[in-house]
């Protein structure tokens, strides 16, 4: 039987109050949950990124996506994390960063080169993953998400003075979309 395709849901943009918010934790693995996980992992692949939080999609949950696939050519399907914990990190480099919810934007942010990240899959079961370079940056980026806190909370604020008009642009278009 195929699988049947899920809707793509629309993805929030800087200046949507969600994205500010503490995510709740996942408190019950049930079909709405799996449910919501797929519709992300659908709506990820349309936007050809590398992760997605719930966030981003209007939902205040402790739920990410991770494009496992394309980030490492060993997996073949993307990672479902539920309720995730950083535990360990170490090291640091600094990368080009962008995020969905920021459209055409990049900017030099500097993450923790190693991470071990604790969590859960979509049955429930606990996970342990340990991660270095694009990948920590990846898991880093998504837990930030569920925590309110935005790629550019990681800038100085003299670069975040020069990315300004570009921000006020992307708020507006999240304005738009509201209305």
């Amino acid at each position: 039987m195929p699988a049947t395709k899920q809707k793509i849901l629309p993805i929030r943009v800087y200046g949507d109050p969600v994205l500010r918010q503490k995510a709740e934790p996942v408190k019950n693995i049930d079909g709405r949950l799996i449910s919501l996980a797929d519709q992300m992992i659908e709506s990820l692949a349309s936007a050809k990124g590398l992760g997605l939080a719930a966030p981003q999609v209007g939902q205040s949950m402790a739920l990410c996506i991770i494009n496992l696939p394309a980030l490492d050519s060993k997996h073949t399907k993307p990672l479902i994390l539920i309720n995730p914990k950083l535990q360990v990190s170490d090291g640091k480099v600094v990368y080009q960063e962008g995020c969905l919810s920021f459209p055409g934007m990049y900017a030099e942010v500097s993450r923790s080169r190693n991470v071990t990240v604790t969590g859960l899959d979509r049955d429930g079961n606990p996970m342990e993953m340990e991660a270095s370079d694009f990948l920590a940056r990846v898991y880093l980026h998504e837990m930030d998400h569920l925590n309110g806190v935005l790629f550019i909370d990681h800038l100085s604020p003299i670069k975040r003075q020069l990315l300004k008009k570009q921000l006020k642009e992307i708020s507006a278009k999240a304005g738009d979309k509201a209305k």
